[in-house]
Parts: structure tokens; C-alpha cells; sequence
């Protein structure tokens, strides 16, 4: 029993070092990416994804327009 708390205990301590780190440097992509890549699939629900992104964008745009009328 000892000999296998000897060998595994290492491996464990190894796996839960640094992977945090290493994860963060992997994703290059944006969330708005993301979700455009996601809103292409055919992955059940990725058509409310996109229509969620199009209603976003129509409701920023307004507030732009009104944020450049206002005096």
C-alpha cells in the first residue's frame, strides 16, 4: 500500500500544477469568435446563438445612433 501511495501521489501532484496557465495561453479566440464559429454549427440551438448575436448587435447600434444625436 505504501509502495502505491509512493508512486501515485507524484503523478497526482504533477497533474494539478501549472495547467491553469498553460489552459489561458491555448485560447486565442474572443468570446464573440467563439460564438460566431458556434452560431455556424449544427449543433442543436446554434440558429439561437446567432439570432442572440444579431439582436446584440441591432440593440448596440441603436444606443450608438442615439448616443451621437444627444446633445
Amino acid at each position: 500500500m505504501r509502495r502505491l501511495i509512493a508512486l501515485l501521489l507524484p503523478t497526482l501532484l504533477a497533474g494539478c500544477g501549472g495547467g491553469s496557465s498553460k489552459a489561458g495561453a491555448r485560447d486565442t479566440l474572443t468570446e464573440r469568435q467563439r460564438d460566431s464559429i458556434l452560431a455556424q454549427s449544427q449543433i442543436p440551438g446554434a440558429t439561437g446563438v446567432g439570432r442572440a448575436m444579431k439582436a446584440a448587435d441591432s440593440t448596440s447600434a441603436r444606443i450608438r445612433a442615439t448616443d451621437s444625436v444627444a446633445p
